[in-house]
């Protein structure tokens, strides 16, 4: 995160399944929180002004896990300027996202959202925005009367007559002149306008065909030309459907984009909260055939619903799980609205929460054994040296290199003086390497390191493992079989992963093709996608190397392993 004023080694490591501060620990306890922000004093002012819209008697007081989003969404530097320049709020079905942001759209209306000084202990203080402009928008009128609906019970008769507001269904005005009001798809509509706040409801439905990408480059110009005065777009959704290219999707492959080292961190909170990639939904057992199983299957997916609800702790969750069972619905919707996943294409290699599902603390160490396997490019791709550990599977990329990082070219002797420094500091048994346009550093690794090697990339070449061209037939059999392989061993927990950001990109980017060779390989989406798999091609084929050294004669160990 940019202007980070905790530093990222005082936290713990974050689950897969939690995105973005809000869930994040430290290691030495407690949460973790921003050392500026004007986020407490925009809790305190809710307390003060708003009501809870279902007991009009209480206060609104957010849940200590929204406060905390709040406490993120207005931290700022020591400047006084947010951190954030906008954000995404990724949660499940019936978590609040709408009673938060209308509170919030009050706020920007009345509240201290504004930086105005430092008190005597150092802390910001807000103040009210001038000529404050907040936006609801949304592709359907149906989606911002839900949020709309909750502005009558939430405004308090005391911020009702102090702030002079005026409460209709579609625009709310304050005395001095500001307003909020709702917005949907017309994009030619809302070209020029300059907003202070836009919330754009349920992202996961602006799609092409109702104007939302036009209705988002709308609006992200809108807010850009008042980012100076502290203006930004907060968008809210459930998980989206892969493949429908919404803006709900786009953020998220901005997001993992910037995670994978693909873009550059332009100050978006991207937060989200999801079930354990382990929580079960179409594993559950038939309870007639195994009842232990069905009940523990039950059990685990209710623990996995417990974390996705976060402190909505409203939700029915006997409710939610008879939807999930009930056959009529499909098991990616399920996962996408109650557990918060997002699932995977049609023709994906892998789903996220499988991947994620494999991940561990492992780390190498002095002298382990490996395998390695490296792919590499001059500019157009990028280059990668990933190792699998023999004894446990675990799959840690040493180095992956974006030629955009530099100057356009992966510097050669960089990764030529990496291969050494991996024979140098671990037992390398195998090594296979890709030969495209790293053909003459391939032969001298070779030339070098064969009496290290137990076993050959291919019968007669050391490490040389090029698949290029339609001669190399037997190598990209041998691909496609590991490709397979990997992806059973997987399935079944037999490998793992130290949750490497790049990788698990490279990972998911990966697509299934068929093959003459009765076996899937994998692919990128399209010959010209910019969504590498590098990475995920260097795992394949170190994991390969493992296998067929196992099944070695030079195994010294002859660990037995199963061929898949």
């Amino acid at each position: 995160m940019r202007n980070s004023t905790v530093r990222l080694p005082d936290l713990l490591p974050a689950p897969a399944h939690v995105t973005g501060p809000t869930w994040r620990r430290l290691k030495s306890g407690g949460f973790w929180l921003p050392e500026h922000s004007l986020g407490w004093g925009v809790i305190n002012w809710m307390a003060a002004w708003l009501r809870h819209p279902e007991d009009l008697d209480k206060p609104f007081l957010p849940t200590l896990e929204q406060a905390r989003f709040l406490v993120w969404w207005y931290a700022c530097d020591e400047r006084g300027r947010f951190v954030y320049r906008s954000g995404i709020l990724r949660r499940l079905k019936g978590w609040g996202k709408d009673p938060l942001v209308a509170a919030m759209s009050l706020a920007e209306l009345c509240g201290p959202v504004a930086f105005s000084h430092w008190d005597a202990d150092g802390k910001p203080v807000g103040k009210q925005r001038s000529a404050a402009w907040i936006q609801v928008a949304a592709v359907s009128q149906d989606q911002t009367r839900n949020t709309f609906a909750l502005f009558a019970p939430l405004a308090s008769p005391k911020l009702v007559e102090q702030y002079g507001l005026d409460l209709n269904k579609t625009i709310i005005y304050s005395r001095d002149g500001g307003m909020i009001e709702a917005v949907t798809s017309s994009p030619l509509a809302l070209e020029g306008k300059r907003p202070t706040l836009v919330i754009m409801n349920e992202v996961q439905w602006w799609v092409e065909s109702n104007s939302g990408h036009d209705m988002y480059s709308v609006i992200e110009g809108n807010v850009t030309k008042r980012a100076g005065n502290g203006a930004r777009y907060l968008a809210i959704c459930n998980a989206h459907r892969p493949g429908e290219e919404s803006i709900g999707e786009r953020l998220w492959d901005n997001y993992l984009a910037v995670q994978g080292g693909q873009a550059i961190d332009t100050g978006i909170l991207y937060d989200a909260l999801e079930a354990p990639a382990d929580t079960p939904v179409s594993e559950i057992p038939n309870p007639d055939v195994d009842p232990t199983g069905f009940e523990a299957g039950i059990e685990q997916l209710r623990r996995g619903l417990e974390v996705a609800r976060g402190d909505a702790t409203w939700l029915d969750l006997g409710s939610i799980i008879a939807s999930i069972l009930d056959i009529n619905n499909l098991v990616s919707e399920s996962r996408r609205k109650y557990l918060n996943q997002v699932n995977a294409s049609e023709d994906a290699w892998v789903a996220p929460h499988e991947w994620d599902r494999a991940h561990s603390a492992v780390e190498l160490q002095p002298g382990d054994r490996i395998t390695m396997a490296f792919d590499g490019s001059k500019g157009g791709d990028w280059s990668a040296l990933v190792a699998c550990r023999v004894d446990d599977a675990a799959i840690i990329p040493l180095k992956v290199w974006n030629p955009e990082l530099y100057g356009g070219e992966v510097p050669r002797e960089d990764v030529d003086a990496m291969v050494h420094w991996a024979f140098s500091r671990f037992e390398v048994v195998a090594f296979r390497s890709d030969v495209k346009e790293f053909e003459a550093y391939v032969d001298q690794w070779g030339q070098k390191y064969k009496k290290k090697l137990k076993i050959d990339a291919i019968p007669g070449k050391p490490i040389a493992f090029d698949m290029r061209g339609s001669d190399n037939t037997a190598v990209r059999k041998k691909f496609a079989l590991d490709c397979e392989r990997f992806l059973d061993a997987l399935l079944e927990g037999e490998l793992t992963h130290n949750g490497d950001k790049v990788l698990r990109a490279h990972v998911l980017n990966a697509h299934r093709h068929p093959t003459n060779f009765d076996a899937i390989t994998i692919r990128k989406a399209s010959k010209d996608s910019a969504r590498k798999i590098d990475a995920a091609v260097c795992a394949v084929m170190a994991y390969g190397a493992r296998q067929e050294f196992l099944m070695s004669k030079k195994n010294r160990s002859r660990k037995a392993v199963v061929m898949r």
